[in-house]
Formats: C-alpha cells, structure tokens, sequence
C-alpha cells in the first residue's frame, strides 16, 4: 500500500496523575520531550513520513491540545475510552483509519509501512503484534505484559488498522474488554468453550484467536506479526522511559 491514509493518535487520559508524566515533569505523558520534541510530535512526525495525509489527536487536556494544534493536526476531544474515541475519529476520518498512541516514542514509518503491507487486502481490522523473542532481541531485558499462545508469547504494539467501515463494529468488542479489563475471566469466557479449551490445553494460536473474535464481531480481523521487536515498547511507566533514552542514546551513538 503507496497510498496516502488518515491517522488517529489516542492522547486522552483516565484521569488524575500519569506517574510517567510526574516522573517526566510534565503535566501529560504526551508532552515530554525526548531529542528536543514531544513525544505526540515524534509520533506525528512518523505517521507523516509513512504516508499519513491527514492526522488527528483524541486530547482531554489543554496542553496537548494546544501543542497538537501547533503541529497543525486535526484536534478531537478524547471520549469516555479509547474505543469510543476511535469511533469518533473513523467518524470524522472516514477508513482506512491507522490508530496509535502519543506514547508510542519509538514509533518508526518502516513499521506502519510494514505492517500496511502485510494487512491482508480482505481484512477489515487488523492488529500489529510482536512475539517476546523478536522483542527481546532488540531490547534485552525489557519488561512487557505477553499474551501466551500455542504459536509463542506475544506483546501488543499499538498499532492498529480499521480498513472498512464494517471495523466499527470492532470497537463494540473493544468497550466490552474495557469495562471487563479488572475481570479476566470475563474476557475469557467471550471466547466461547472450545475455543477456551484449545487455549487452556496450549493448540490456540495467536493467528486464530484474533480470526476468531472478529467472527464474533461478524468482520474479518487479522493479528500480523511484525519483525520489529522494538515495536512493542512504549511508555507506560517510568521504567519504560528510561529505556528509550538508553535506546535512543545507544542509537546516537551508533550514528
């Protein structure tokens, strides 16, 4: 895929303090500043340089809100959650819809690029996944939560591609594992009993159960492994951020 896409960048907040945020020093995680930009500028930035032609910011705050006008990108305010806010944005966007998140400080166009290409042509959603080896292959010691298949363990990568207008019925789903996120056996037990048994007797991979809750969803959805493990790591903590300085550092030097 060489054509131009639209982008969504997720930069709300649940509220009250972000500990990555105080630990920057910074009122929103957004708004720290890596290699003299914001991360929301750097995930701009390779959004833009992958092919996006039109950006816009899910924001609850005036400060993110003010740097995403400054950018010149198409500001939304943030809904109760990341689902309803993607609903807004394929709303105002239309599809094909890439959606990510301004804490996404590594994020590089090679990857979008990659994972655009590898999105099969019939898939209405598709999510970018990344498998523990490929990622601690290029971030040794890195601390990520994995989800365990008969295929291997896999992290998330925030990357994620709403291709038709049938994808919104993705974010259905998406709110259901929202409001049950503190209630696992919820989330489990959407998976239908077979399918909860080939997981628990370790014969479900990864690959079929993301086919599987599409088909729950009534669309095709498709998990697609990427082979940039550095793809996974975002900054959800403050340990996380003090690995992409080293990283970002090591590259640096390198360079």
């Amino acid at each position: 895929m060489s054509e131009g896409f639209s982008a969504l960048i997720l930069a709300g907040s649940r509220g009250g303090v972000d500990p990555v945020a105080g630990y920057a020093g910074v009122s929103h995680k957004a708004l720290i500043v890596l290699e003299g930009e914001t991360l929301l500028a750097r995930v701009a930035r390779a959004l833009r340089d992958a092919g996006a032609t039109r950006i816009a910011v899910s924001v609850s705050d005036d400060a993110v809100r003010a740097e995403a006008t400054a950018l010149g990108l198409t500001v939304l305010t943030a809904a109760n959650g990341p689902s309803l806010s993607v609903r807004e944005g394929i709303a105002a966007l239309g599809t094909p819809l890439m959606v990510t998140t301004a804490d996404h400080a590594l994020l590089h166009p090679d990857w979008v690029r990659r994972f655009r290409a590898d999105a099969p042509p019939r898939a209405d959603v598709a999510v970018l996944l990344a498998r523990r080896d490929v990622i601690e292959r290029a971030a040794p010691g890195t601390k990520r939560t994995y989800l365990r298949f008969a295929d291997g363990a896999w992290s998330g990568c925030n990357l994620f591609q709403f291709a038709t207008p049938r994808s919104i019925a993705a974010l259905d789903l998406w709110a259901q594992v929202e409001a049950d996120r503190k209630r696992p056996w919820r989330i489990v037990r959407r998976l239908g009993v077979g399918t909860l048994l080939r997981y628990l007797s370790g014969r479900l991979t990864l690959v079929d159960a993301v086919a599987h809750l599409g088909r729950m969803a009534g669309l095709n959805a498709a998990a697609i492994a990427t082979p940039y493990g550095l793809a996974a790591v975002d900054v959800d903590k403050p340990g996380d951020l003090d690995l992409v300085r080293t990283l970002l550092a090591e590259q640096r030097a390198v360079h």
